[in-house]
């Protein structure tokens, strides 16, 4: 059995380590808040203007979304990641890392690159991929403006020809404790498919439909993009603080254990002096 100080040593580290754990958790709670409440507010709007984009859609004849809509023989793609800049938050980034592989393996013989949004994602997917971004620093002004341009960025690379599709990978916000992975192609241009039926109905255009359905997708694509990066944001500072808090209560549960040891082991050391004060006791009596 360890000695004494040995254990009050270890009981001081954990007791450092539960309050590090706690404070970690209680500030993730605090941006969770705010970052829900952007994610929540935001989902109706990217909902809406999807909707809007399929109702016009459905009313035009032929390929009217130019090149978002080009269809190419899949020989290069891009996939982007968006993970977190900081750790301690569960599996939150290798899940991500993890399907950003399952998806190498899905284009096996196809030359796949990596966009990085996040440091975590660049750092570990660096080593086996050819990372052609990192857009890191986007988290510390994560504004509509600045995801603005990595969305024009990405634009520019499909419609110059660089990749032939391009996938985003991210965790979508459920609630705290649950982020689901996600893979959404971002171009070309997907078929939008709703169980809802389209509801065309009789809008006179200005200017005309195809015009603003040229305009609606750059818009549309900005905003699935920045939706996923705030997806990814909220879900970062749930998977977090639920991470927090189950360390802190593993942490509390060792505290525990270790107190109980502590008390065993210096109540042996008590009784041990009083049988050796008895013991010379009777020694000097004999």
């Amino acid at each position: 059995m360890a000695n004494l100080k040995e254990i009050r040593n270890r009981i001081t580290s954990v007791s450092s380590t539960m309050q590090i754990t706690s404070a970690m958790k209680m500030v993730s709670a605090a941006k969770l808040k705010k970052a829900q409440d952007a994610i929540t507010a935001m989902r109706p709007y990217a909902e809406k203007l999807t909707e809007l984009l399929q109702n016009l859609s459905a009313t035009l004849e032929g390929e009217v979304g130019g090149d978002f809509t080009k269809q190419r023989e899949i020989n290069k793609v891009l996939v982007v990641a968006i993970t977190s800049n900081r750790g301690l938050c569960g599996a939150f980034n290798s899940n991500v890392i993890k399907e950003v592989k399952n998806r190498s393996d899905f284009y096996a013989g196809k030359q796949v690159d990596v966009f990085a949004i996040g440091k975590k994602g660049n750092d570990v997917l660096s080593k086996t991929f050819s990372v052609v971004n990192n857009e890191s620093s986007v988290f510390d002004a994560l504004t509509f403006e600045n995801v603005s341009k990595i969305a024009q960025t990405l634009t520019d690379k499909f419609v110059a020809g660089d990749y032939d599709k391009i996938e985003v990978v991210y965790n979508q916000f459920k609630n705290a404790a649950t982020q689901i992975v996600q893979t959404e192609q971002f171009l070309p241009l997907a078929p939008i498919k709703s169980d809802k039926p389209v509801q065309t109905g009789d809008y006179l255009f200005e200017p005309s439909k195809e015009e603003i359905v040229l305009t609606l997708i750059p818009k549309s694509l900005k905003t699935q993009l920045y939706k996923g990066i705030r997806d990814s944001f909220a879900s970062e500072h749930g998977a977090r603080m639920t991470a927090m808090h189950k360390a802190t209560d593993n942490a509390t549960e060792l505290r525990n254990q270790l107190k109980l040891t502590y008390n065993k082991a210096r109540q042996a050391a008590i009784t041990n002096e009083i049988l050796e004060i008895v013991g010379g006791a009777e020694a000097l009596k004999g």
